[in-house]
């Protein structure tokens, strides 16, 4: 691990904004807790690693990233238990999906102990920014961008990595309603759909626009060449119960992000002798289930939302309504026993959390 007494230097905030945050109808991503991590790639190493007052930093208009889309994040959170300990969700998991996004990119990885170090000081430091509240949490986003002065198409020599946190309340409040997105596409074999790449964000705000203007909050993604096929709910892995089956997209191709939050649900599903599919879902099946009665629980799993339940799904100029989610639910289940873990309530069996 780093020597964080010598290799990671603290300049704290003179005054800290924690008391100006209320939990009450808290938005997510809105709020910045009072500092952040951050340390460059400079000659081939990770170096000047420290945790400085969250603010603007410096960086000329021509650093690459800006022109050529080197740029990838993470999206994790930290929890407050109901014994006022402070725990990670499962940070490693991120780590190493960070450097499987960094390496399509073309960008160095992350040693697992600068990326760990710099976030537990963090959050130890900012830990009074983790809210108590239900539905409250620390949302936390390392970034790591392109730092050359230049111009031409070339991976960048230098990069940065920031650690950012947030204090936000629930993403969706309430059910959301999908469009089945057959036009536009966010991912297609051998590009980066697997990745966080935040060019993979930037290409889904037009369509996610048209879909809110037609009273959708978000789309549900299809694959670039059919449209026939499901892949992603916006910015979350989308999840079926059809006959009592968890079934969800397969990730063995190269268009779907691997979540976290999804391999979660998954694993619960299994610690609860549940039958899983991961597979090809299409449109039509899906259609259909919900028509015949078939389909009884559609939801999207993301770090942000947990678990979302989706209330109907717009396809072809017609809206189907998914059933409402009962209390014996697969998805209202798993989401309260993920909660539950997350606030010591029930016993962590996978060593998910890390404390800090």
């Amino acid at each position: 691990m780093i020597d964080t007494a010598v290799l990671i230097k603290k300049t704290l905030t003179e005054n800290s904004r924690v008391d100006q945050v209320s939990a009450k109808d808290l938005p997510f991503g809105k709020y910045f807790s009072d500092h952040m991590f951050v340390c460059e790639y400079i000659n081939g190493e990770w170096q000047n690693f420290r945790i400085i007052p969250y603010g603007p930093m410096p960086m000329s208009p021509s650093i690459s990233s800006l022109h050529y889309g080197q740029a990838i994040f993470e999206g994790m959170k930290a929890y407050r238990t109901d014994d006022g300990e402070v725990t990670l969700f499962r940070p490693l998991d991120n780590c190493k999906r960070m450097n499987i996004s960094a390496e399509r990119l073309c960008m160095p990885p992350v040693p697992e102990n600068v990326f760990m170090e710099g976030l537990l000081q963090l959050v130890s430091l900012d830990k009074k920014w983790v809210l108590n509240e239900e539905g409250c949490s620390l949302y936390i986003r390392p970034v790591m961008f392109a730092i050359d002065e230049a111009l031409g198409v070339k991976a960048s020599s230098s990069y940065r990595l920031v650690i950012m946190s947030s204090p936000s309340g629930p993403y969706y409040k309430d059910p959301v309603k999908m469009k089945i997105e057959t036009q536009f596409a966010r991912a297609c074999d051998g590009g980066t759909g697997f990745t966080k790449a935040a060019g993979n964000y930037g290409v889904s705000l037009y369509p996610a626009k048209l879909a809110q203007q037609q009273g959708y909050t978000q789309v549900i993604w299809t694959d670039a060449k059919s449209h026939e096929y499901f892949e992603e709910a916006g910015m979350m892995n989308v999840m079926f119960v059809k006959d009592n089956v968890l079934i969800t997209p397969s990730i063995s191709g190269n268009t779907i992000l691997a979540g976290i939050t999804r391999d979660s649900l998954l694993t619960i599903a299994r610690d609860w002798n549940m039958k899983i599919e991961e597979r090809k879902v299409s449109v039509e099946e899906i259609i259909d289930g919900i028509q015949s009665g078939t389909v009884t629980e559609v939801f999207g799993a993301g770090t942000a939302a947990t678990v979302a339940l989706i209330s109907a799904i717009g396809y072809n100029g017609k809206d189907y309504d998914v059933p409402v989610a009962t209390p014996d639910s697969f998805s209202t289940r798993a989401a309260k026993h993920l909660m539950n873990i997350r606030r010591g309530k029930e016993e962590d069996i996978h060593n998910w959390l890390v404390k800090i």
